[in-house]
């Protein structure tokens, strides 16, 4: 299932700095419903995401109720992708 939305590219520091789409509210709900058939642990969910043409597959990150996208550095780039962008974002939910 794709679902498509614009999120906001933030910049999260671990013990690593990451980088991040925020999956919005309204979708929240969507993505946790698609996540019980689909997760294979720990709460992530694994989807394939495209970004101004670029697609990649990867896992969706829980985190305080909602979804993160990690935005690998390669496909950033590749993206012209930037913290404290809006992008829009195609997810596709996939079964591992």
């Amino acid at each position: 299932m794709d679902i498509e939305f614009d999120a906001e590219v933030i910049e999260w520091r671990g013990p690593a700095p990451y980088v991040f789409a925020v999956v919005p509210p309204d979708v929240v709900d969507l993505v946790h419903d698609l996540a019980s058939e689909v997760t294979y642990g720990w709460g992530v969910v694994p989807a394939g995401v495209t970004i101004r043409g670029v697609r990649w597959t990867t896992s969706l990150f829980p985190k305080d109720g909602g979804y993160l996208v990690p935005l690998r550095t390669a496909e950033r780039c590749r993206a012209a992708v930037e913290v404290g962008d809006v992008v829009h974002v195609t997810l596709t939910v996939d079964a591992p």
